[in-house]
């Protein structure tokens, strides 16, 4: 059976089409790879159908013929009769065996995997405005349902549509052959049973469609009080978070009750039209012996048709009541998987070349929208022919309040978003016309916030270069001031050192710890532009001045860009650049700027510990010319 598992390839190399956006569609995209698969599995599943209805009409033949044969010339004038049935019998053994291996070695496990694979890696390649409308619990949840929603909803059709399609014409064969009466209590029951998928089946698929996503919700809402665990613990609102997860769950358990309402009154109406096709058949049948018209085998074989039906009935009814359900799933997870990526490459883009890191702003015309980050969009922020050059080597600081536009000046250097107007260029290339991975390898960034994966030390060091050799490793994390630290960890399992696993986001490590591994982490990337945001903000002030020199020696030679509310950390870069509304209000080093005595000398004055000050409207106080003690140069995103 081994053999049949390794019929499909589950994780194909080809990019991952884009879904379509409507249901059938969406399902037969989904069985690309499959099909030859499913078209084997569907005509065993149709020869097994047509074969368990015809074998009634055999056993009918028997009885018949047990009723007027004598006994003891049973085997000897009838015996190659029914060795040949006792043949039939073994042969759909075979035919069962190779229908089942097709579906559950080649295709249950396989078919949901591929999907997973291909939908992964399509949500990998969303754009961080996607995300910023998602919980992440949200979409691996619609990943994971999806992939079995479309199986399964195939596998269904596949097993209704050609299983009982094929038993009832060949029960129409068969008893038609033996008196066409005998069909009647057969069609009225099935004009009945339609009327009745017909009045529920609807009703069942709108109720699976809200299940789902109400499924869906319920599961972000819990995926995220994990997530952020810490701050829940912080502010102390266990039960405010079980509350907010228990209004989901109740919106959830609406939606499963009015789905089990339908189920219930399925179940009864069904039970009914059974027990009228049995007595209608056995009345019918019986009434047809008195007359002669009919033998005693057709009496039994009309009879065990009827009582087959019955227990077919119950499995189409749950069948097709699991069959809405999966399609209400993937119509649920096609609305998510279906979205088009909002920032593609071009085709046949070719790869950044970076020689001297020259980076220009030219004309830029952003601002956010529903398309981009939403919680942004209440700024109001937009940027309009904005304009800036950054030379090869260069070594900038972005000075702003809140909201000013720095971080949106670096997601758009990064490209995660598309500008409306004007062009970005980085040694005359236009950033728009190279592969976003190329773009994004040449830079190196960490942020203030720094998430690390649920991974080992190891891994998210080797992050910033996966080819990396054990010696640069152990250098990179060195010169990040993070391998005193390194060699003191374990995790629960006892894994130790760089073995070690950091938990969900690096929820196991201090603030500073985190922030020293990404430091590590970009210095073995070693990319010839720098992007720098609050990157010592985590640090003690004794950590911090060690790293400083293996900062320094990062940025020689590299294109920096620098953002900092701590104004200390960035007055001794080459240029600063103020910013205010998305727009360059103005630009120079500490000293002139502090001399002219604008925007950059208030947010100086207004310094309180070292950080910007939120309100620069205020008239300035005193404003000390002299630059500030140790200058540096450590912002780091």
């Amino acid at each position: 059976m081994q053999a049949f598992e390794t019929r499909v390839d589950p994780y194909p190399d080809s990019p991952p089409p884009q879904p379509p956006a409507t249901l059938a569609a969406f399902l037969w995209a989904g069985t690309e790879g499959m099909r030859p698969w499913l078209a084997g599995m569907v005509l065993l599943t149709a020869c097994i159908g047509a074969f368990e209805a015809w074998l009634f009409g055999l056993m009918g033949q028997v009885v018949d013929l047990l009723a007027a044969v004598d006994r003891s010339q049973l085997w000897s004038a009838h015996g190659e009769l029914l060795l040949g049935l006792a043949g039939l019998l073994l042969a759909s053994t075979a035919v069962v065996a190779l229908q089942v291996a097709i579906k559950h070695q080649t295709l249950a496990g396989s078919f949901p995997m591929r999907l997973r694979w291909q939908f992964h890696r399509r949500m990998l390649g969303q754009s961080l405005a996607f995300y910023s409308d998602e919980f992440a619990g949200r979409i691996a949840t619609k990943v994971m349902q999806g992939a079995l929603a479309v199986r399964d909803t195939v596998f269904i059709v596949g097993d209704i549509l050609v299983f009982v399609t094929l038993y009832f014409a060949t029960i129409v064969g068969v008893l038609g052959g033996l008196a066409l009466w005998l069909l009647l209590p057969f069609a009225l029951w099935l004009a009945a049973y339609l009327l009745a998928v017909r009045h529920f089946v609807p009703r069942l698929g709108r109720a699976a469609q809200a299940q789902a996503d109400a499924r869906s919700l319920m599961t972000g809402r819990i995926t995220d009080a994990y997530t952020n665990i810490a701050t829940v613990k912080l502010f102390s609102h266990g039960q405010r978070e079980a509350g907010h997860a228990r209004g989901a769950m109740q919106d959830f358990l609406v939606t499963v009750h009015r789905q089990m309402r339908l189920v219930t009154g399925f179940e009864i109406v069904n039970h009914g039209l059974s027990m009228l096709l049995i007595g209608g058949t056995a009345g019918t049948a019986l009434w047809l012996w008195t007359q002669q018209a009919v033998g005693l085998g057709a009496v039994a074989a009309a009879t065990a048709m009827a009582l087959r039906l019955n227990g077919m009935s119950h499995w189409i009814m749950w069948e097709t009541a699991s069959l809405f359900e999966h399609i209400g799933t993937a119509q649920d997870a096609m609305n998510t998987l279906s979205r088009p990526h909002s920032v593609v490459d071009r085709p046949g883009a070719p790869a950044l070349q970076v020689q001297r890191g020259e980076i220009v702003f030219e004309r830029v015309a952003f601002s956010y929208g529903r398309a981009a980050d939403p919680a942004a969009a209440g700024r109001g922020l937009r940027m309009q022919d904005f304009n800036l050059h950054i030379r090869p080597g260069e070594k900038i600081g972005l000075v702003g309040r809140s909201g000013a536009g720095k971080s949106t000046l670096v997601h758009l250097l990064l490209r995660f978003y598309d500008l409306e107007g004007g062009r970005i260029l980085i040694d005359g290339q236009d950033i728009a016309g190279v592969r976003q991975d190329s773009l994004r390898a040449q830079i190196g960034m960490v942020t203030q916030d720094t998430a690390l994966l649920h991974r080992s030390v190891r891994e998210n060091i080797l992050y910033g270069r996966p080819d990396a050799d054990e010696a640069a490793l152990h250098a990179a994390a060195e010169r990040a001031q993070a391998a005193g630290f390194i060699a003191q960890l374990r995790d629960a399992k006892g894994r130790s050192g760089y073995e070690a696993q950091v938990g969900e986001r690096g929820v196991k490590l201090s603030g500073g710890q985190r922030q020293r591994i990404a430091i590590a982490r970009v210095m073995l990337k070693d990319a010839p532009i720098l992007l720098l945001d609050e990157a010592t903000s985590a640090l003690d002030s004794e950590v911090e001045q060690a790293i400083q020199a293996s900062l320094g020696e990062l940025m020689a030679g590299k294109t920096v860009v620098a953002i900092a509310h701590r104004l200390s950390t960035i007055a001794a870069m080459d240029r600063l650049v103020v910013m205010d509304q998305g727009r360059i209000v103005e630009s120079g080093d500490h000293r002139s700027l502090l001399a002219r005595g604008g925007l950059y000398a208030r947010l100086w004055a207004h310094q309180s510990g070292g950080f910007l000050g939120e309100d620069d409207d205020e008239a300035p106080g005193t404003v000390s010319s002299a630059p500030p003690a140790a200058p540096t140069a450590t912002a780091h995103s």
